[in-house]
């Protein structure tokens, strides 16, 4: 990066750690999947951490077991519809009614926390079964209503994975994502170099040790130790895929959005908009530690933020992540790639392209790849757009995105094998705005097209 641009990071991250009064934080910033900076700073000269310094990574833990769930998928020993009591029949007939999806972007209702004292401060011991992570009555709201974060709801999706796998979860996690993608510095306990979790005191400028402690069967909600290096490859894959872990395609599928209110929420992914830039990622905290990690797939641009501290006061912590990412963004935008034409075409495709009408409703189709159209309105407005796929028959195209998204666009063609039309999800699309012979639903006026004088 550009020493200008280097110098506004070291200086947004020494503002947060001063202003935030965090012990000690670390930072990276990814372009295309790299880590092109990093920075850090602590209250102990000499002594800040590097990027292979493991802090706790709390909830950021609940997109493992999330990339571990859609393996499971992937692999077809679930669907995302699954009851949860068709493989956890344990949890009883309530809980065992919300599906896997709903699980995994918080609308299954249940409870934020399991019951007895603060789960994240106490030994896991004290829930040693499933049942014990439940409250009573364990739904807060019907399932699938709105979006309420429950830690208790990733707490089960992990035992799913131990029950699907027959091996426990991190076990699972280590053999099958950690491995493969390199992270050698994820790790259920923290292994030196490592920081020590700190509380700082709201009213005076003094800390206070916290203790260690293990979760047990919440684990899956936010245990895992990792570092700045790991979760840059952590944040390259959620960003790209990897086939040895998961395909671009599903990963791209986790960042669909599932919860869409107050809170954005894919399928294991905050979803966020901040300073221009469409977000993915999560963040985290258990006593002693935050973390964030946002990827911006468009941009091409990933960050991640550790420190050591319980809470952090105002915008000084909070914003850090997004205004890191901004700032490469505004002072390094990304050069696009040049234009270059397609290197084969089908003349029938080729054929299909320029001006389509709905009703009177002017469309644009383009041929953007060698199976892949654009559609989009003339007027360069409203949402009725899509990018279009072919799909494996090599007769049928997928829209992706806006009002069509799944939707699936035959071309039809008289006997002759002429095109007549576009039926997209039953829109009609012709040549013509109302042409008098075309095959527009309900008929055409057969006066058709005058002109007026009132």
């Amino acid at each position: 990066m550009l020493p200008e641009t280097r110098r506004a990071l070291a200086h947004r991250l020494a503002v947060a750690q001063r202003d935030g009064r965090l012990p000690a934080v670390v930072a990276t910033v990814l372009r295309e999947g790299e880590r092109r900076w990093w920075g850090s700073r602590s209250m102990v000269d000499g002594h800040a951490p590097d990027p292979d310094t493991q802090f706790r990574i709390g909830s950021i833990t609940k997109t493992f077991v999330a990339v571990q769930v859609m393996r499971l998928r992937d692999e077809g020993l679930l669907n995302l519809s699954d009851r949860l009591g068709q493989h956890l029949p344990v949890v009883g007939p309530a809980v065992g009614e919300v599906t896997v999806r709903q699980l995994l972007s918080h609308t299954s209702g249940l409870t934020n926390e399991p019951p007895g004292p603060w789960w994240e401060r106490t030994d896991g011991a004290l829930r040693p079964e499933l049942a014990d992570l439940l409250q009573q009555p364990p739904l807060r709201h019907e399932p699938g209503r709105l979006f309420h974060y429950s830690n208790v709801g990733f707490a089960l999706l992990g035992a799913l994975v131990e029950q699907l796998r027959g091996d426990d979860w991190y076990t699972v996690l280590h053999r099958e994502v950690l491995r493969p993608l390199g992270m050698r510095r994820t790790t259920a306990l923290p292994e030196a170099p490592h920081a020590g979790g700190w509380a700082v005191h709201p009213w005076a400028d003094v800390i206070l040790s916290e203790p260690l402690q293990r979760t047990g069967r919440m684990a899956p909600a936010g245990e895992l130790w990792s570092t700045a290096d790991d979760l840059s490859r952590w944040a390259a894959f959620l960003a790209s895929g990897d086939e040895r872990v998961l395909s671009a395609g599903s990963v791209a599928e986790m960042r669909e959005c599932q919860a869409d209110g107050e809170e954005r929420y894919g399928l294991g992914l905050a979803l966020r908009q901040a300073g221009g830039l469409s977000l993915a990622g999560h963040t985290g905290s258990l006593p002693g530690f935050l973390a964030m990690l946002w990827i911006a797939p468009e941009e091409r641009l990933g960050v991640v933020v550790l420190a050591n501290a319980t809470a952090s006061p105002g915008p000084a912590f909070g914003e850090l992540a997004t205004d890191l990412l901004r700032i490469v963004a505004e002072r390094e935008p990304r050069i696009p790639e040049p234009w270059r034409p397609l290197t084969s075409r089908d003349p029938e495709v080729l054929a299909l392209t320029g001006p389509w009408y709905w009703g009177p409703a002017g469309y644009g189709l383009r041929l953007v790849g060698e199976d892949e159209l654009e559609l989009a309105p003339l007027t360069g407005a409203g949402n009725r757009e899509a990018r279009l796929h072919r799909a494996d028959d090599g007769e049928t195209w997928i829209a992706e995105g806006g009002y069509w998204h799944g939707e699936p666009l035959h071309v039809v063609r008289d006997a002759s094998g002429e095109v007549t039309h576009l039926d997209l999800g039953t829109f009609v699309l012709t040549r013509q705005p109302y042409p008098l012979d075309g095959p527009v639903p309900g008929g055409v006026d057969s006066s058709g097209w005058r002109a007026e004088k009132w």
